[in-house]
């Protein structure tokens, strides 16, 4: 197995545990009263990351390794599981709404309102330079940049709704 294959099947094995993840702890807040907002853009997330994930193995397995990219990649990795950590059970790949619940201030979200978009944005961009693919890197990153800023004006719709002035949500670091 080549160097990038076996990164490619760490990345993959951390991406479907990760939906494992997000689909229990969806289920777990739906159950709590919890209810999912703006759901119409979801099967693109999913499209994109399946596109790229199966891009980069077509393209990408037998290509060398780049060190440079391949550590900023392991940064970005642990900026993922700080987000993760600091969200536990509330991390989904989804917006879910859980009414009552406080917003998340602490961790990264101590510093920026949306660190898990900030670390996707690096990954989506980071992991094809990892296999010397710019223009892959370019492709995903444009799109990826299209759905979130959809994604992110309806989770900071949401969420401004949930404490009743959406305008908030630009001006202090919060997750849900």
């Amino acid at each position: 197995m080549t160097p990038a294959a076996l990164l490619l099947v760490i990345v993959t094995a951390e991406r479907l545990g990760e939906l494992w993840l997000a689909r229990r702890n969806t289920a777990a807040l739906l159950a709590r009263g919890a209810y999912e907002v703006a759901p119409g853009h979801y099967p693109m997330i999913v499209l994109l990351h399946a596109s790229w994930l199966a891009g980069l193995w077509l393209f990408g397995q037998t290509n060398p390794l780049n060190p440079y990219w391949v550590s900023i990649f392991i940064v970005l990795q642990a900026l993922r599981f700080w987000v993760l950590g600091t969200l536990g059970r509330r991390w989904t790949t989804r917006i879910i709404v859980l009414p009552g619940a406080p917003l998340v201030r602490n961790g990264p979200y101590r510093f920026i309102a949306h660190p898990n978009y900030l670390v996707v944005v690096g990954e989506v961009a980071v992991l094809p330079l990892c296999l010397d693919l710019p223009w892959f890197a370019l492709v995903f990153s444009v799109a990826n940049a299209t759905i979130l800023a959809i994604r992110i004006r309806a989770e900071n719709e949401a969420l401004g709704r949930l404490r009743g002035n959406p305008e908030e949500m630009n001006r202090i670091p919060r997750g849900l």
